[in-house]
């Protein structure tokens, strides 16, 4: 097979991983709020998502830059087809095996991995300095920083619904396959939706918790879900502006595919919204569902703050990740609502942990592979 055609088959493989494990993670607190159904929240998330894909072809090159390997690796290795063939494969199959296990886990992080593994195969070297500086440095700052923002805005917000005047309304469900929800006013009464059928008092996280009262005469509950419409729109955008260029590095480093730089951008782009669109159920689950247990307001904050924070990083050309931002925001929330599932969180921070090094093995690997082949 031609090697041009293989690295592109490979950025094509990285991109669908990359879509499987990082597309739900803008619309998480949507689904998880019961704000919108799977099918609608994924599908927000596709096209948002592309549509950063495709903003990045004008705005994102600096982290084409900082993926490309320049300053970090020789440029005698980097400029190899067998170094960017390593490189897409070993963050691929890291990413995609922690999407076949519901593990959401750092499209970034691997790639760094996979960039230090193939660099110690062909004996290359790594830039040490660079690589804390540039890379170790933003990625485990990013989750703190935004863990301490959401739990100190979420209050502030709750503070100023009550100063509004902005009461909850809880709820319980009603029905045989499909769950309606039956309000329960703050004055005692309930407000049903349907009538002659059982009603099934269940788990608190199966019901719906909505806002009653109104902000500038407009119904809050309306107002707040249209925000959060926006900033899940906002994550999935910037997560498409910083995770494409990153992808699209390997071709550039590579100089083997004969497409320009805006076609680069356009495939990767699709690659991501269709490993999203197949294989992002299992993720989506752990994100929305597993972590922890939240209402509309809760999923908005998170949403706000890692739409700001990574769409910053990317101005920047800083090499966040939207994983480590976006669950370091439900880590915060957890931690202020004490709704969080320590377990499942430190499983999570434990398939960071290894990511790292796992990617740099599979790359290694592969590259060795490709040597001996070649040889």
């Amino acid at each position: 097979m031609n090697t041009a055609l293989f690295v592109l088959l490979s950025v094509m493989f990285l991109s669908y991983s990359n879509g499987a494990n990082d597309n739900f993670k803008g619309v998480a607190t949507l689904f998880g709020s019961r704000t919108l159904d799977f099918n609608k929240a994924l599908h927000w998330a596709t096209i948002t998502t592309l549509a950063g894909s495709i903003a990045s072809i004008f705005i994102s090159n600096g982290l084409i830059s900082s993926f490309s390997g320049k300053g970090l690796v020789g440029t005698e290795v980097i400029s190899t087809t067998s170094f960017a063939i390593a490189l897409g494969l070993g963050a691929a199959f890291t990413v995609i095996t922690a999407s076949l296990v519901g593990m959401p886990i750092s499209t970034t992080h691997s790639l760094t991995g996979a960039l230090v593994g193939a660099s110690i195969a062909s004996a290359g070297g790594v830039n040490i300095s660079k690589l804390g500086e540039s890379f170790f440095l933003p990625l485990a700052v990013s989750p703190l920083l935004s863990l301490m923002l959401t739990a100190i805005i979420y209050p502030l917000f709750r503070q100023a619904r009550k100063y509004l005047g902005i009461g909850k309304e809880s709820c319980i469900c009603i029905g045989e396959d499909k769950f309606e929800p039956v309000f329960i006013k703050s004055d005692g009464s309930a407000v049903l939706k349907a009538s002659g059928r059982q009603i099934l008092i269940d788990k608190k996280e199966y019901c719906e918790e909505r806002y009653n009262g109104k902000f500038i005469w407009v119904d809050a509950q309306s107002i707040l879900d249209k925000f959060h419409y926006l900033s899940s729109g906002m994550v999935s955008f910037a997560r498409g502006l910083n995770d494409t260029p990153k992808i699209v590095a390997l071709l550039v480093s590579a100089k083997a595919v004969g497409i320009d730089l805006k076609l680069s951008m356009l495939v990767v782009g699709i690659s991501i919204a269709v490993g999203g669109l197949l294989s992002a159920s299992k993720v989506a689950t752990t994100m929305s569902n597993n972590i922890i247990t939240m209402n509309h307001g809760q999923g908005f904050t998170a949403n706000l703050v890692t739409a700001i924070l990574v769409t910053v990083a990317s101005n920047f050309g800083v090499p966040v990740s939207t994983t480590h931002v976006s669950c370091g925001s439900i880590f915060g929330l957890g931690l202020v609502t004490k709704t969080a599932r320590w377990n499942v969180i430190r499983n999570i921070i434990f398939a960071w942990i290894i990511t790292l090094p796992v990617a740099c093995l599979i790359s290694a690997l592969i590259y060795l592979m490709i040597s001996l082949i070649s040889n």
